[in-house]
Protein backbone atom coordinates (compact mmCIF):
# COMPACT_ATOMS: atom_id res chain seq x y z
CA UNK A 1 0.00 0.00 0.00
CA UNK A 2 1.57 3.22 -0.88
CA UNK A 3 2.76 5.52 2.12
CA UNK A 4 0.98 8.33 1.01
CA UNK A 5 -2.44 6.10 1.55
CA UNK A 6 -4.18 5.81 4.69
CA UNK A 7 -3.06 2.83 6.91
CA UNK A 8 -6.33 2.61 8.25
CA UNK A 9 -9.85 3.36 6.29
CA UNK A 10 -13.79 2.50 7.25
CA UNK A 11 -16.36 3.52 4.96
CA UNK A 12 -20.19 3.41 5.46
CA UNK A 13 -19.83 1.44 8.67
CA UNK A 14 -23.11 0.19 10.20
CA UNK A 15 -23.94 -2.17 12.70
CA UNK A 16 -27.36 -3.52 14.21
CA UNK A 17 -28.27 -4.71 17.33
CA UNK A 18 -31.47 -6.53 16.40
CA UNK A 19 -33.57 -3.30 15.33
CA UNK A 20 -31.45 -0.60 16.39
CA UNK A 21 -28.92 0.79 14.44
CA UNK A 22 -25.97 1.48 16.37
CA UNK A 23 -24.18 2.86 13.85
CA UNK A 24 -25.32 4.69 10.79
CA UNK A 25 -22.45 4.68 8.62
CA UNK A 26 -19.04 6.06 9.85
CA UNK A 27 -16.40 6.73 7.57
CA UNK A 28 -12.62 7.08 9.14
CA UNK A 29 -9.24 7.62 7.74
CA UNK A 30 -6.07 7.03 9.71
CA UNK A 31 -3.11 7.52 8.10
CA UNK A 32 0.37 5.67 9.15
CA UNK A 33 2.00 7.43 12.58
CA UNK A 34 -1.12 9.32 12.60
CA UNK A 35 -3.39 9.44 16.64
CA UNK A 36 -7.18 9.74 16.24
CA UNK A 37 -9.20 9.63 19.45
CA UNK A 38 -13.13 9.29 19.14
CA UNK A 39 -15.15 11.37 21.58
CA UNK A 40 -19.21 11.18 22.78
CA UNK A 41 -21.13 10.16 25.70
CA UNK A 42 -22.25 7.11 26.11
CA UNK A 43 -23.48 4.91 23.95
CA UNK A 44 -22.58 6.68 20.92
CA UNK A 45 -21.01 3.46 19.61
CA UNK A 46 -17.46 4.53 20.13
CA UNK A 47 -16.14 0.87 21.38
CA UNK A 48 -18.69 -0.81 18.90
CA UNK A 49 -17.10 1.02 16.34
CA UNK A 50 -13.62 -0.17 17.40
CA UNK A 51 -14.20 -3.56 18.02
CA UNK A 52 -15.94 -3.35 13.84
CA UNK A 53 -12.17 -1.90 13.16
CA UNK A 54 -10.82 -5.62 14.03
CA UNK A 55 -13.81 -7.76 13.40
CA UNK A 56 -14.47 -8.55 16.92
CA UNK A 57 -17.88 -7.42 15.82
CA UNK A 58 -19.23 -8.43 12.31
CA UNK A 59 -20.20 -4.74 10.23
CA UNK A 60 -23.57 -4.78 8.54
CA UNK A 61 -22.62 -2.72 5.73
CA UNK A 62 -20.04 -0.65 4.37
CA UNK A 63 -15.92 -1.82 4.30
CA UNK A 64 -12.79 -1.55 6.50
CA UNK A 65 -9.26 -1.99 5.44
CA UNK A 66 -5.71 -1.76 7.09
CA UNK A 67 -2.90 -1.31 5.01
CA UNK A 68 -5.40 -2.20 2.06
CA UNK A 69 -6.55 -5.45 3.20
CA UNK A 70 -10.34 -5.52 4.02
CA UNK A 71 -10.65 -6.96 7.42
CA UNK A 72 -13.03 -9.77 8.01
CA UNK A 73 -13.91 -10.20 4.41
CA UNK A 74 -12.65 -11.30 1.21
CA UNK A 75 -13.92 -10.31 -2.65
CA UNK A 76 -14.96 -13.05 -4.99
CA UNK A 77 -16.91 -12.63 -8.00
CA UNK A 78 -17.54 -9.35 -7.24
CA UNK A 79 -19.18 -10.18 -3.77
CA UNK A 80 -17.55 -9.80 -0.14
CA UNK A 81 -17.45 -13.55 1.64
CA UNK A 82 -17.27 -13.24 5.63
CA UNK A 83 -13.92 -14.88 6.19
CA UNK A 84 -13.42 -17.96 8.48
CA UNK A 85 -11.90 -17.21 12.09
CA UNK A 86 -8.81 -18.35 11.61
CA UNK A 87 -8.36 -16.29 8.96
CA UNK A 88 -9.73 -13.20 10.68
CA UNK A 89 -7.09 -14.12 13.90
CA UNK A 90 -4.24 -14.10 11.08
CA UNK A 91 -5.68 -10.58 9.95
CA UNK A 92 -5.95 -9.37 14.00
CA UNK A 93 -2.20 -9.99 14.34
CA UNK A 94 -1.27 -6.62 12.89
CA UNK A 95 -3.88 -4.59 15.06
CA UNK A 96 -3.00 -4.55 18.56
CA UNK A 97 -6.10 -3.96 21.30
CA UNK A 98 -6.03 -2.68 24.42
CA UNK A 99 -9.22 -2.91 26.05
CA UNK A 100 -11.08 -0.94 29.41
CA UNK A 101 -10.38 -4.16 31.67
CA UNK A 102 -7.26 -6.01 31.25
CA UNK A 103 -7.37 -9.41 30.38
CA UNK A 104 -3.96 -10.97 31.78
CA UNK A 105 -3.83 -14.49 32.14
CA UNK A 106 -4.02 -14.42 36.41
CA UNK A 107 -1.49 -18.01 36.24
CA UNK A 108 1.52 -16.26 34.38
CA UNK A 109 3.45 -13.63 35.33
CA UNK A 110 3.62 -10.16 33.61
CA UNK A 111 6.78 -11.44 31.30
CA UNK A 112 4.93 -14.95 30.74
CA UNK A 113 1.97 -12.74 29.47
CA UNK A 114 3.84 -10.92 27.04
CA UNK A 115 5.86 -13.62 25.54
CA UNK A 116 3.00 -15.65 25.23
CA UNK A 117 1.30 -13.70 21.64
CA UNK A 118 4.90 -14.20 19.78
CA UNK A 119 5.67 -17.49 21.03
CA UNK A 120 2.50 -19.20 19.97
CA UNK A 121 0.87 -17.23 17.75
CA UNK A 122 3.97 -15.84 15.29
CA UNK A 123 6.67 -18.83 16.35
CA UNK A 124 8.81 -16.82 17.11
CA UNK A 125 11.84 -18.10 19.33
CA UNK A 126 11.29 -18.21 22.72
CA UNK A 127 14.53 -16.82 24.18
CA UNK A 128 14.31 -14.43 21.54
CA UNK A 129 10.65 -13.39 22.38
CA UNK A 130 11.68 -13.07 26.37
CA UNK A 131 14.56 -10.48 25.18
CA UNK A 132 12.03 -8.68 23.72
CA UNK A 133 9.16 -9.18 25.94
CA UNK A 134 11.98 -7.48 29.07
CA UNK A 135 12.70 -4.78 26.72
CA UNK A 136 8.89 -3.92 26.18
CA UNK A 137 7.96 -4.22 29.86
CA UNK A 138 11.06 -1.79 30.85
CA UNK A 139 9.96 0.45 27.72
CA UNK A 140 6.39 0.52 29.58
CA UNK A 141 8.12 0.91 33.20
CA UNK A 142 8.05 -2.15 34.63
CA UNK A 143 11.22 -4.36 34.06
CA UNK A 144 11.20 -4.71 37.92
CA UNK A 145 8.18 -6.48 37.84
CA UNK A 146 8.35 -8.98 35.45
CA UNK A 147 8.17 -11.73 37.26
CA UNK A 148 4.87 -10.48 39.06
CA UNK A 149 1.31 -12.23 38.67
CA UNK A 150 -1.15 -9.77 37.39
CA UNK A 151 -2.77 -10.21 41.27
CA UNK A 152 0.31 -8.69 42.66
CA UNK A 153 0.04 -5.33 40.22
CA UNK A 154 -2.72 -2.73 40.61
CA UNK A 155 -4.56 -2.04 38.11
CA UNK A 156 -2.55 0.76 36.12
CA UNK A 157 0.73 -1.83 36.04
CA UNK A 158 -1.54 -4.44 34.84
CA UNK A 159 -2.60 -2.36 32.12
CA UNK A 160 0.92 -1.07 30.84
CA UNK A 161 1.44 -5.53 30.93
CA UNK A 162 -1.35 -5.28 28.65
CA UNK A 163 0.43 -2.59 26.22
CA UNK A 164 3.39 -4.10 26.05
CA UNK A 165 1.26 -7.33 25.36
CA UNK A 166 0.03 -6.06 22.18
CA UNK A 167 3.17 -4.22 20.96
CA UNK A 168 4.82 -7.91 21.34
CA UNK A 169 3.04 -8.59 18.15
CA UNK A 170 4.68 -6.00 16.14
CA UNK A 171 1.10 -4.51 15.46
CA UNK A 172 0.64 -2.03 12.49
CA UNK A 173 -2.38 -0.41 14.42
CA UNK A 174 -3.32 -0.06 17.95
CA UNK A 175 -6.68 0.62 19.14
CA UNK A 176 -7.97 1.52 22.76
CA UNK A 177 -10.73 1.12 23.82
CA UNK A 178 -11.10 3.44 27.50
CA UNK A 179 -7.82 1.97 28.38
CA UNK A 180 -7.79 4.32 31.79
CA UNK A 181 -11.76 3.40 32.37
CA UNK A 182 -11.32 0.76 34.79
CA UNK A 183 -8.05 2.52 37.10
CA UNK A 184 -8.55 4.33 39.80
CA UNK A 185 -7.98 8.24 39.03
CA UNK A 186 -4.76 8.33 40.75
CA UNK A 187 -3.39 5.41 38.40
CA UNK A 188 -4.80 7.01 34.93
CA UNK A 189 -1.79 8.92 34.82
CA UNK A 190 0.96 6.49 34.21
CA UNK A 191 -1.15 4.56 31.40
CA UNK A 192 -1.71 7.77 29.95
CA UNK A 193 2.13 8.79 30.25
CA UNK A 194 2.91 4.94 28.17
CA UNK A 195 0.16 6.11 25.44
CA UNK A 196 1.40 9.41 25.28
CA UNK A 197 5.29 7.89 24.50
CA UNK A 198 3.97 5.41 21.94
CA UNK A 199 2.21 8.70 20.12
CA UNK A 200 5.58 10.69 20.00
CA UNK A 201 7.19 7.31 18.88
CA UNK A 202 4.73 7.04 15.64
CA UNK A 203 2.39 4.31 16.34
CA UNK A 204 -0.79 4.61 14.47
CA UNK A 205 -3.04 4.73 17.21
CA UNK A 206 -7.07 4.86 17.27
CA UNK A 207 -8.04 5.47 20.65
CA UNK A 208 -11.67 6.01 22.57
CA UNK A 209 -10.96 7.91 25.51
CA UNK A 210 -13.15 10.61 27.85
CA UNK A 211 -9.71 11.64 29.43
CA UNK A 212 -9.73 15.51 26.80
CA UNK A 213 -6.16 16.34 28.11
CA UNK A 214 -4.76 14.23 26.49
CA UNK A 215 -7.26 13.90 23.08
CA UNK A 216 -5.91 17.53 23.37
CA UNK A 217 -2.14 16.74 23.65
CA UNK A 218 -1.95 13.36 21.58
CA UNK A 219 -4.24 13.51 18.99
CA UNK A 220 -3.62 14.56 15.16
CA UNK A 221 -7.32 14.60 14.88
CA UNK A 222 -10.61 14.35 16.77
CA UNK A 223 -13.64 12.88 16.00
CA UNK A 224 -17.03 13.29 18.15
CA UNK A 225 -19.56 10.95 17.58
CA UNK A 226 -23.21 11.10 18.74
CA UNK A 227 -26.29 8.59 18.35
CA UNK A 228 -24.18 6.53 15.78
CA UNK A 229 -22.90 9.07 13.54
CA UNK A 230 -19.86 11.01 13.28
CA UNK A 231 -20.68 14.85 14.30
CA UNK A 232 -17.43 16.64 14.21
CA UNK A 233 -14.10 15.57 13.22
CA UNK A 234 -10.69 18.03 12.95
CA UNK A 235 -7.96 19.06 14.78
CA UNK A 236 -7.81 18.90 18.74
CA UNK A 237 -7.18 22.49 18.95
CA UNK A 238 -10.33 23.58 16.95
CA UNK A 239 -13.11 20.60 17.53
CA UNK A 240 -11.80 20.98 21.77
CA UNK A 241 -11.83 24.73 21.78
CA UNK A 242 -14.25 26.14 19.48
CA UNK A 243 -16.65 23.31 17.96
CA UNK A 244 -18.84 23.94 14.98
CA UNK A 245 -22.04 21.98 16.19
CA UNK A 246 -24.12 22.12 19.08
CA UNK A 247 -23.74 18.87 19.88
CA UNK A 248 -20.14 18.47 20.38
CA UNK A 249 -20.53 22.07 22.82
CA UNK A 250 -23.09 20.27 24.83
CA UNK A 251 -20.87 17.66 25.41
CA UNK A 252 -17.86 19.35 26.31
CA UNK A 253 -19.61 21.78 28.63
CA UNK A 254 -20.50 18.81 30.77
CA UNK A 255 -17.41 16.84 30.67
CA UNK A 256 -15.06 19.90 31.14
CA UNK A 257 -16.96 21.78 33.70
Amino acid sequence: MPVSEPLLKAVGVRKNYGHTEVLKGIDLEVRRGQVVCLLGPSGAGKSTFLRCLNHLETIDGGQVWVDGEPIGFKLRGGKLYELREKDVARQRRDIGMVFQRFNLFGHRTALENVVEGPVRVLGADPEKARKEALDLLDRVGLADRAGAYPGQLSGGQQQRVAIARSLAMKPKLMLFDEPTSALDPELVGEVLAVMGTLAREGMTMVVVTHEMAFAAEAADEVVFLADGAVVETGPPERVLKSPDHERTRQFLARVLS
